[in-house]
């Protein structure tokens, strides 16, 4: 199914009460107008006169998932308990689906999805759907987050995703995977950010994170996302002013944040870089900041002629090789 068709899902449930009806209806027409869903309600197609028995079957045979609203006389009449003239729909359905999961047991049990509804329970679950040992979905309001274990069934994108594993070392010393922070993907930059190569303090780093003035020559400050997934251990860098920069006295201001949080803060000044290396262990996002805060004095030390600030210059900084394993 492309990702930009909405999954159909049709909604087989029994006319218990008055109040029942309008409880699923309310619950359909969240799923369809609020989440988006293709939903299938029977009331929804009462405008003229229909084959029912026809009407279920082609949009059983249609659906992409079948939602069993439990209640008591739905599992009565699922299970053959009900005089056959009580409920005939829901008697018809729920054999339809049973022959479903008889068929294809495991493709069954991925697309007929039991739920229950506030004010019911698990034992109303008709047996054949297995409540205790398969997954029902317990939904206790309608909202985005009462329904998010049914979407994640729906949709295939769990909460939680399976993360990438790491590499199996055994009782080997199996080499320590190293990725280049400057490649990985970029969640958001900010103006004034490239890749590229930088000279910081007489060496050369190829894979470097750079802030210099383009198109905007009062470009200051800069900073980069990069989307870990938990996958890395350390962050290594060398961090500085650029050694060919235009205004040799400015000051660099380095900070990492992991997952929103400030870790290691670093100034800077040329020829004075500064060398990263922190844990990063568990980390699901990475931000790199750099900026030109201004200075009040000399970067090499207390004995120098005294610079005043100078609003508004730009900042030639660079992460030097950032590297992730």
């Amino acid at each position: 199914m492309p990702d930009d068709e909405a999954p159909r899902v049709f909604v087989s449930y029994s006319h218990d009460t008055p109040e029942h009806k309008e409880q699923v209806r309310r619950f359909a027409t969240f799923l369809h107008g609020r989440i988006g869903l293709e939903v299938v309600l029977d009331r929804w197609y009462d405008n003229e006169r229909r084959d029912w028995s026809l009407w279920a079957t082609e949009h059983l045979r249609d659906a992409d998932f079948i939602l069993v609203v439990a209640s008591r006389l739905y599992k009565d009449r699922a299970e053959g308990l009900a005089p056959p003239d009580e409920g005939r729909g829901a008697q018809f359905e729920t054999a339809i689906i049973r022959d479903k999961l008889t068929k294809d047991l495991r493709d069954g049990t991925r697309r007929v999805l039991p739920v229950v509804l506030p004010g019911h329970s698990i034992e109303e679950i008709p047996t054949f759907l297995n409540a205790y040992s398969t997954t029902r979905y317990e939904i206790e309001e309608f909202t985005e987050a009462g329904v998010t274990e049914l979407l994640a069934a729906i949709t295939g994108r769990g909460q939680y995703p399976i993360p990438q594993r790491g590499q199996w070392r055994g009782n080997g010393e199996a080499p320590v995977k190293q990725v280049s922070a400057s490649e990985l993907p970029w969640v958001v930059a900010s103006n004034g950010i490239r890749r590229g190569s930088a000279l910081i303090d007489g060496i050369r780093y190829d894979n470097s994170i750079v802030l210099r003035p383009t198109k905007r020559p009062t470009e200051s400050d800069g900073y980069v996302e990069m989307d870990l997934g938990g996958h890395y251990q350390r962050l290594t860098a060398v961090v500085g002013v650029l050694d060919d920069a235009a205004d040799p006295f400015q000051v660099g201001h380095f900070q990492v944040f992991l997952d929103g949080a400030p870790q290691s803060t670093h100034q800077v000044a040329l020829g004075k870089p500064a060398t990263i290396d922190l844990d990063v262990t568990g980390a699901l996002r990475l931000r790199l900041e750099m900026s030109r805060p201004g200075a009040g004095g000399s970067p090499f030390g207390g004995a120098a002629v005294s610079v005043r600030p100078r609003a508004g210059r730009p900042a030639e900084l660079a992460w030097g090789d950032p590297t992730m394993t």
